[in-house]
């Protein structure tokens, strides 16, 4: 459902001084003026600046009426930002990376979260892992007579690009559709799915990571951090639009920023925020709990995801999600968080 905020009479002078910069090699110039944005987010707890956003009033501080619309996924959000539906998205950073690929006028303005999975998976295999390494895959194999099944986002996805990394580079126990089973689990489902017993292990982000923790008869392979450090999950993305104005562009990115320090500052508000609007699967005192895991890091500066965006994109291509890897500047638009850093 559609949700709109008025913008407040008088807005913070951050908001509303507009600096011209023009840097170099980056996305987005002074230009248009937006008298209303629409933000679409796919209810993760990755997008935790989000839900600050709202509840905190932080939208009402943008120059522009603000129009929130809520998607169930991913590829979702991407057909209506592709539509011109959506101005502005909060979703996984492989989304950005078809978008760009496919030639849509936008870019990144802000990181959201980084480093934000788990591999979890029975206790059985946790010992297993322990003990062999990147050998436990053959080891499994050899004595149950079949291949780890491991319950995973689709291909290409920001968790599926994590898990090949962590088979094929970080083990380098082999290509991943060669040595484990891999079926398409959504997050919410992940859960369920494994203490059923229908998968072995799981890779997922909060705050399912610590429903699974919580259970003995499981435990913790990874996290994705170790295995690709600082790698991205969710970011803000934005159309040309909103890049050519400045003063939303750099307001969203104001606002953004200081949802990250309330998250910081306020964790457990902030969890009940995110609880309150993300709905089942994830109550209050989870979601508080879930702000202690290593998997919850909210940033948003995008310079600090820029490295491990490029690897990813490696991944991405070799998947066949995208053509090919998206160069830096294709992808990022820096000016907004830049010029609000000055």
């Amino acid at each position: 459902m559609a949700q709109t905020t008025r913008r407040r009479l008088l807005r913070r002078m951050g908001a509303s001084a507009v600096a011209i910069t023009g840097t170099a090699g980056c996305l987005g110039r002074s230009g248009g003026s937006l008298d209303s944005v629409t933000v679409a987010y796919v209810p993760i707890y990755p997008n935790m600046q989000h839900y600050v956003m709202e509840k905190e009033g932080y939208y009402e501080d943008v120059p522009a009426d603000v129009t929130i619309e809520r998607f169930s996924s991913g590829p979702s959000a991407v057909t209506a930002f592709a539509s011109g539906d959506i101005d502005a998205a909060l979703f996984g950073i492989t989304p950005a990376m078809v978008l760009a690929d496919k030639g849509t006028d936008a870019g990144i303005l802000a990181a959201n979260s980084r480093n934000g999975f788990k591999l979890m998976a029975t206790s059985e295999l946790v010992d297993l892992y322990e003990q062999e390494r990147a050998a436990m895959f053959e080891r499994f194999e050899e004595e149950r007579g079949r291949k780890i099944r491991f319950g995973a986002p689709p291909d290409g996805s920001v968790p599926d690009i994590v898990l090949r990394y962590w088979i094929q580079e970080d083990l380098d126990a082999g290509e991943m559709d060669s040595v484990i089973n891999k079926s398409k689990v959504p997050p919410a489902k992940a859960v369920q799915t494994l203490q059923s017993g229908d998968i072995d292990a799981t890779i997922i982000q909060e705050p399912f990571a610590t429903i699974i923790a919580q259970d003995d008869g499981f435990g913790e392979l990874g996290w994705s951090g170790d295995i690709l450090e600082n790698h991205p999950v969710t970011v803000l993305f934005a159309n040309q639009q909103v890049l050519d104005d400045d003063e939303v562009a750099q307001s969203l990115v104001e606002q953004h920023t200081a949802a990250t320090e309330f998250t910081g500052d306020s964790s457990d508000a902030a969890a009940s925020h995110a609880a309150s609007v993300i709905g089942s699967g994830g109550s209050e005192d989870l979601a508080k709990a879930a702000m202690d895991s290593e998997a919850s890091e909210f940033i948003s500066d995008p310079h600090a995801i820029t490295d491990q965006a490029a690897t990813m994109g490696e991944f991405v291509a070799n998947v066949g999600t995208i053509e090919e890897p998206i160069a830096t500047e294709n992808l990022f638009a820096f000016d907004p968080y830049d010029t609000i850093q000055e």
